[in-house]
């Protein structure tokens, strides 16, 4: 097994899996009108990818710990490839969609096994490195995906998108099936039951919150919005009860494992939608282009990805629960910035500084995280631990999404929302005024949430460094 090899293929599975959570935001305008469909239809391309992933990584992790990471890893890829090719192909906004579900699935079977397999071949005190070198790939699909969805939409057309995944799949998969091989097994069942619970409850959550933006308040969305609530606690006592549960409860008995898991789970929902929310800004209150406004908030991702390894290396000396932590706070310092300085005049350039921050809590969150959990994780259960952090993550990521085009649609007339997300329209000053200040409440409900993921982390860290 080469080991470098190895880790260049989970840096590119995770790159991929990045670029495809970004790039087709700012194709969605292109996507809308060439296949002739609504906004509210066509940002389900979104949607479902990220409803796929928060539902299935814990069952592809447990794949993983059953039939051997490796064939799971290297199938993933090759779904992933193979649904990037027939999605670019796509006919009408339904083909498309249900290619991006087979995409997700695959992507799910890269995300969930891939902190797995660093686990499986580095001893814990190298592992933060290798968690930022994939990492690393984490933030450069991120900022590819926003200069490439609006480049290759504008030069070369929506569908390439999709296509320039295939060149970089083959390749990875005729590396990945040569390197990685299996080391762990256990014996394990997956939770069809829990999947099928979870996946209704989102669903309905998403669906219901969705049509109240488009199409305002109603009983029958109201009605939705509750199933989809009350499933929750239905979905958590099947995962008590059951032999095998999608979401093994009992690793939150292990408090500092848990203390890392609850941090990245509310790291999802508070920041992760942070790049939306500024480009409904830069589009709408400023007037800029997609492509012009995803290049102001390059900052956050360049930082990160150059960071990213050095944090990793860091955490390797000790108590990555606490630089995690303290990466929450810079990342908490720029959603105050943000609330405390944005308006409608806003010089550019504080964005600049300011997603600068975000980059540098980026960096120090996601290695030392990741090095957090499958420390903690006990062995025979890497795939699942991994599996679980990466659906808290997609679950944070999907709500954070909802809660954000939510508040959009509360301030603004809907319709005037949808255009500015599409980049059709542009605000008149005072709607831009009243719009801002619904950003201000988003911005200091997400820092809230924020402090209180850095608050676990930090626990995380400095009861292991007591305990080391």
């Amino acid at each position: 097994m080469n080991i470098k090899l190895v880790l260049l293929v989970l840096t590119l599975g995770t790159l991929m899996a990045a670029v495809d959570t970004t790039i087709v935001l700012l194709a969605l305008p292109t996507i809308t009108v060439d296949l002739n469909t609504d906004l509210l239809t066509s940002i389900w391309v979104l949607l479902a990818y990220l409803l796929v992933l928060a539902i299935l990584t814990t069952q592809t992790g447990r794949l993983g710990d059953i039939l051997g990471r490796s064939k799971i890893y290297n199938l993933g890829f090759i779904l992933f490839t193979l649904a990037s090719a027939l999605a670019g192909a796509s006919a009408n906004i339904y083909e498309l969609i249900a290619f991006r579900v087979i995409q997700a699935i695959g992507g799910a079977m890269l995300t969930a096994n891939s902190n797995a397999i660093i686990a499986d071949i580095f001893p814990p005190q190298e592992r933060g490195r290798a968690y930022g070198i994939t990492s690393l790939g984490w933030n450069i699909g991120a900022l590819l995906g926003i200069v490439l969805g609006g480049i290759l939409t504008t030069f070369f057309g929506w569908r390439f998108i999709f296509y320039i995944n295939v060149p970089i799949g083959i390749i990875a998969v005729i590396i990945g099936l040569r390197n990685i091989k299996d080391i762990n097994k256990v014996k394990s069942s997956l939770d069809i039951t829990g999947a099928l619970i979870l996946g209704i409850s989102l669903t309905f959550i998403s669906l219901s919150v969705m049509f109240m933006a488009a199409n305002g308040m109603s009983m029958q969305y109201l009605l939705e919005l509750l199933v989809g609530v009350l499933l929750v606690p239905l979905f958590i006592y099947n995962e008590i009860k059951v032999k095998m549960p999608m979401i093994n409860i009992s690793v939150f008995k292990i408090r500092l494992l848990s203390f890392s898991l609850i941090s990245s789970f509310l790291q999802g929902v508070g920041a992760l939608a942070l790049t939306f929310l500024l480009i409904m800004y830069l589009q709408g209150v400023r007037g800029l282009s997609p492509l012009d406004s995803s290049l102001l908030l390059t900052p956050s991702y360049i930082i990160a990805s150059v960071l990213a390894p050095i944090m990793g290396r860091r955490a390797d000396k000790g108590s990555p629960g606490l630089i995690a932590g303290i990466g929450l706070i810079f990342i908490f310092i720029s959603l105050l910035l943000y609330y405390l300085l944005l308006t409608p005049t806003t010089p550019l350039y504080d964005i600049l500084w300011i997603s600068a921050i975000t980059g540098i809590g980026s960096a120090m969150f996601w290695p030392s995280n990741a090095a957090a959990i499958m420390y903690y994780a006990p062995k025979q259960y890497y795939g699942s631990v991994s599996g679980i952090s990466r659906t808290l993550g997609s679950i944070g990521t999907v709500l954070s999404y909802v809660m954000s085009i939510s508040i959009a649609t509360l301030v603004i007339p809907r319709y005037v929302a949808f255009e500015i997300l599409l980049g059709t329209n542009a605000l008149d000053p005072k709607t831009g005024a009243d719009f801002v200040q619904g950003l201000h409440f988003a911005f200091l409900v997400s820092a809230v949430i924020i402090i209180v993921a850095s608050i676990f982390s930090i626990a995380s860290g400095i009861k292991r460094k007591l305990s080391s």
